[in-house]
């Protein structure tokens, strides 16, 4: 699993992200708090409090990892080398 901030500070922001995370055979999970989304769930994304940096959780193997994080690699923040072992 790699994990990773985004900020996704507009509703463009959201619809590419999820529309990103969309076109991948893994699961991609948003997670805000307690709370655990699924990336692909445009709705989900918007009932999470998007005024603050998000965690993304990206399963799948090492490189569908690095390629989903070039695609979203411009809503990303803080540290990006967050790989962590599952």
């Amino acid at each position: 699993m790699k994990t990773f901030k985004v900020q996704l500070l507009s509703i463009n922001d959201v619809k590419e992200f999820t529309n990103f995370a969309c076109q991948q055979p893994f699961d991609i999970d948003v997670v805000s708090g307690r709370y655990i989304i699924d990336a692909k769930s445009i709705m989900g994304i918007f009932s999470i409090d998007l005024s603050r940096p998000i965690n993304v959780n990206v399963h799948g193997d090492e490189g569908q990892r690095d390629a989903f994080y070039v695609l979203v690699k411009r809503f990303v923040v803080g540290r990006d080398d967050m790989d962590e072992p599952m």
